[in-house]
């Protein structure tokens, strides 16, 4: 049993840092495609590897995924979008969508948990979705409008028209989600019970 739980460990300390790279990377293809930035905003692949960590991680090691993704970039790796990094970061308008990310991610794992249904996965990872905008659109318009230096003519209907860019992308990439995640789940399910048996 200590084995087990030894191995278990591993296999979680494993995950959270495979999703922290994950969101590196997510986080960075517009350097690839510079032209993915609207409005200051940068188009990721972050939101859906967040939901992805709550929904293969569940709530709590999803949520612990994504903060240590958040203070690994904040004490200054280049890993958030656009390969920036640091505690200045916290004034930055996008710095609400970074937070929304912890509550994204055990949002997305809890409804899965309390459900468990295939249908749950889906409805999981656009709730997550719907948060991260939610979460992120407000702190980013507080943010315009109370240190940083905001657009000529910045309104709220101004910072909710520069998502509408990326959110399409954003539901594809969700149902996706919700569409692979049982299955990586059940495969994963399934050899860990295989390699039990072959323990015992």
């Amino acid at each position: 049993m200590t084995a087990q739980r030894n191995g278990l460990k591993t296999i979680d300390i494993t995950l959270v840092g495979m999703f922290v790279a994950l969101m590196a990377i997510g986080a960075n293809i517009t350097t690839m495609f510079p032209f993915m930035v609207v409005g200051g905003v940068p188009i990721t692949l972050q939101t859906f590897f967040c939901i992805l960590a709550g929904a293969l991680l569940g709530s709590r090691l999803g949520a612990i995924a994504m903060s240590v993704y958040v203070l690994v970039g904040l004490i200054g790796a280049p890993v958030f979008a656009q390969f920036k990094g640091g505690f200045a970061t916290v004034i930055s308008p996008t710095f609400g969508f970074l937070l929304s990310y912890i509550l994204v991610a055990y949002l997305t794992g809890l409804i899965i948990e309390k459900n468990g249904g295939k249908a749950s996965y889906i409805v999981a990872t656009l709730v997550g979705t719907a948060v991260n905008y939610i979460v992120g659109t407000n702190l980013m318009f507080m943010a315009y409008k109370m240190w940083a230096d905001a657009p000529e003519g910045f309104t709220y209907s101004m910072a909710w028209a520069w998502m509408m860019v990326p959110l399409p992308k954003d539901i594809i990439l969700a149902i996706c989600a919700g569409m692979l995640a049982p299955r990586i789940n059940f495969a994963r399910k399934k050899a860990m019970s295989q390699r039990t048996k072959h323990a015992s």
